[in-house]
């Protein structure tokens, strides 16, 4: 067998060199983890929001699946809930509203890494008391609820960010920036409730629960005494290369995540008679249950083309979604149609939460390109509605005898997405 000529072995060591750079020297897809989070945070606080008048009949005291229920059933299966931990209404009342808060504060970004974990907590709980209450929406926010855990996804449209900016600002201008307290706490918070649960075994059977939270918990007390010891030491860069690639390891998991999720339903589609022949979307606009605007349904299920070409539609985009990643154009074109097939479904079958959540997870495929277009749009927007003008924005300084001054900008030299590093030790 002939060695491949030098050149060639040259070129592949430089791009495997350049692979493993793009991988451990920064975050990837930060953009899209934002999103992500926003979406999945946003889609489970409007729906405990919207449930908050049933709560004690789908998940607490008078559910018809019985605390003792959940009781026999978590001890056979293993599963993670607080709420099995006492059957007190108080103790239910506790975790419905710190689910509340943790999704509400997951949403905006702040102190993200504590709030992923008492989000992750909340979810797990309330999902795991009783199983049988949900869709196929609520074990996609299950899933990506542990998936957040390992990513970066505060690096821009959050607290976190603006905070980082501020103290980037600060330390330009020569001045020490706000001694961090809150983190800290939470740590020290955080740490108190680990202990002893993980003492008693309140993590039931799941042993991958604990690793997880303590390595996280152990890791953040280390990231902060490293940059407070020594911010420019090796350990440091090693610390921040371990966060990168559990950050890419967790995107790509959500990626093969969502092409399986698609995958698998397209192709059991195509095995049903009602696919194949095109009527299958007929049954469902002419159920009841399933029909919040009886009128818009029964005018699309009387044109048996429409009813044809969208059951055809959505068989053949799942099923090609996974094959046009390595193309650009066609898999944004399938991304729109796949948003827009969601929305109907939202909007048609009256089921916007599981919409709210396959469209949260679609949203790691959108170009960055256009999140970026996005999100200044919606800054100037917010600006625009709140009569002040645009953050970073150059205003013209005092004039002086020997010409115009150079422009101010509004937040000195803060990063304008706020990528700041991070480091502070709950982010």
């Amino acid at each position: 067998m002939s060695t491949p000529p030098p050149a060639a072995a040259h070129v592949r060591r430089r791009t495997f060199a350049h692979a493993v750079q793009r991988v451990t020297t920064g975050p990837m897809g930060t953009y899209q983890s934002a999103v992500l989070r926003i979406g999945v945070s946003a889609t489970y606080l409007l729906f405990l929001l919207r449930e908050l008048p049933h709560r004690h009949e789908l998940y607490g005291p008078d559910s018809p699946w019985r605390w003792d229920m959940a009781r026999r059933l978590i001890s056979g299966n293993e599963a993670f809930t607080t709420l099995m931990w006492s059957d007190s209404s108080l103790w239910f009342e506790t975790v419905y509203v710190l689910t509340l808060v943790a999704s509400a504060l997951l949403l905006v970004g702040w102190r993200t890494r504590a709030t992923a974990v008492l989000f992750m907590i909340g979810v797990l709980s309330l999902q795991n008391r009783s199983i049988f209450m949900g869709d196929g929406g609520d074990n996609v926010i299950h899933l990506m609820a542990i998936y957040l855990l390992l990513t970066r996804c505060a690096r821009v449209w959050s607290l976190d960010a603006r905070r980082e900016a501020r103290k980037a600002a600060h330390e330009a201008e020569g001045r020490s920036p706000v001694p961090d307290i809150t983190g800290p706490v939470l740590w020290a918070l955080l740490g108190c409730v680990l202990l002893p649960a993980t003492v008693v075994g309140g993590f039931g059977g799941t042993w991958w629960l604990p690793a997880l939270l303590w390595v996280l918990w152990l890791g953040n007390g280390i990231w902060w005494a490293v940059n407070r010891l020594g911010p420019e030491h090796e350990v440091r860069t090693l610390l921040d290369v371990l966060a990168n690639i559990a950050h890419h390891g967790a995107l790509f998991v959500i990626m093969a995540e969502v092409c399986l999720i698609y995958a698998t339903a397209g192709w059991y589609k195509i095995q049903g008679s009602l696919w194949q022949d095109g009527t299958a979307l007929y049954y469902p606009l002419k159920l009841d249950y399933f029909t919040p605007w009886q009128g818009v349904s029964d005018l699309l299920a009387s044109s048996a083309l429409i009813v044809l070409a969208l059951t055809y539609v959505t068989v053949i985009v799942q099923v090609a979604f996974p094959f046009t990643l390595l193309n650009r154009k066609a898999k944004n074109v399938l991304l729109v149609l796949m948003i827009g097939e969601h929305a109907g479904i939202a909007v048609l079958l009256g089921l916007p939460f599981f919409s709210m959540a396959m469209i949260s997870v679609d949203a790691v495929f959108l170009p960055t390109v256009f999140l970026v277009w996005l999100g200044d749009k919606v800054s100037r927007g917010r600006h625009r509605l709140l009569g002040r003008p645009k953050a970073g924005a150059a205003l013209p300084g005092p004039r002086s005898p020997a010409g115009p001054a150079a422009p101010e900008s509004l937040e000195g030299d803060a990063p304008r997405h706020g990528g700041g590093s991070g480091h502070t030790l709950v982010e």
